[in-house]
């Protein structure tokens, strides 16, 4: 009976181990290869050509002028502290800004870039925009990144950006600052500024900086009076302050959009 007794033991315990032995060996089987179901669709997964960003090409060529007004307010950027782009669009006045704020920037000539614009949208609100604040303003200053991109790389233009030698920032955000020497800012679509943003922006400005403000005084998105048409007003006969005012026949963007405006606007 004791015989029988161990055999029936020695048997059961040995099918609770061969049962044991199983489950650990399914377990492990099934946690190194997990069942594949055609069913199941990875939402995460992305194809690299969608990933992959694109950035234009860097000019090898140094900025000229494609006509003579861009060619004057080039020198006149050069030669004065601030100066004034006044025109309809596609006459070259941000693109000629940011060369020559990437020129200077290389060269050595100066040690920051600062972009600014009043947070304004033409025509239609997007409401709150995702992301901090450097996300939430890349929408307003992304022309100007292609223009940074294409003369200086991206590259450079990232690592210009994560250590301050670029800053993009709102202009209401411009308040208590000071433009130092080796420093060029440009504001851009000031025809959206209030009076009372253009007088702030314009006493920021320091000793030896370099300031260029673009726009277009009849594309204004704001309503009453803009603060680039009165700028132009009292600051005009100032001597070290430059109006440049492009025409219609100074668009150097496409012979189309010169015919648009023409279509919008009746010519002078």
């Amino acid at each position: 009976m004791a015989r029988r007794t161990q055999a029936r033991r020695s048997n059961s315990h040995n099918s609770f181990s061969d049962e044991s032995s199983f489950k650990n060996s399914h377990h492990k089987s099934s946690r190194k290869h997990p069942r594949i179901d055609s069913n199941i669709v990875d939402l995460k997964s992305r194809s690299q050509q969608i990933e992959t960003a694109y950035s234009p090409p860097r000019s090898a060529k140094p900025l000229s002028a494609k006509n003579k007004a861009q060619q004057d307010y080039i020198d006149a950027i050069k030669n004065h502290a601030l100066t004034f782009g006044i025109g309809p669009a596609g006459t070259g006045k941000s693109y000629c800004a940011g060369a020559l704020a990437a020129e200077a920037l290389e060269s050595g000539r100066i040690e920051r870039i600062i972009l600014t614009r009043p947070a304004v949208e033409s025509g239609e609100n997007l409401g709150f925009l995702p992301g901090d604040l450097d996300a939430k303003f890349s929408v307003y200053i992304d022309a100007f990144r292609d223009i940074l991109n294409e003369r200086l790389g991206a590259g450079t233009v990232d690592y210009c950006l994560r250590h301050g030698r670029i800053v993009a920032a709102p202009l209401a955000f411009m308040r208590g600052k000071t433009f130092n020497s080796k420093t060029f800012v440009i504001l851009d679509e000031a025809q959206n500024t209030s009076v009372a943003q253009m007088k702030m922006f314009l006493t920021r400005i320091g000793e030896d900086c370099k300031v260029v403000i673009n726009g277009d005084v009849n594309q204004s998105d704001i309503r009453g009076p803009n603060g680039l048409a009165d700028a132009v007003a009292r600051l005009a006969d100032l001597p070290d302050v430059y109006m440049h005012e492009f025409a219609r026949n100074d668009i150097v963007r496409s012979g189309l959009v010169r015919d648009i405006i023409d279509r919008y606007e009746v010519p002078e």
